[in-house]
């Protein structure tokens, strides 16, 4: 399984740019990004909190899981 970060429809509901929600959490708009394109390969508890906080969510509401393999983990073929 794959953990995706649903940070584009938590923005798209609550009408918040990615740059407003980066002046509100402390995380640069790259950092933001790299998150919101999936391309994070970790989140500090420290920033989830604070994202939650922000866009009145939980994890569950802002973190999902989709079938397939963890992105990176596939293994090269001979």
């Amino acid at each position: 399984m794959a953990i995706i970060v649903q940070l584009d429809q938590m923005l798209l509901e609550r009408r918040m740019s990615l740059t407003e929600l980066s002046d509100r959490v402390g995380v640069t708009v790259a950092n933001l990004s790299i998150l919101k394109t999936g391309k994070a390969r970790a989140i500090r508890f420290s920033t989830l909190n604070a994202l939650c906080r922000e866009l009145d969510c939980t994890p569950g509401r802002l973190l999902a899981n989709t079938p397939g393999p963890q992105p990176g983990s596939e293994v090269p073929e001979d």
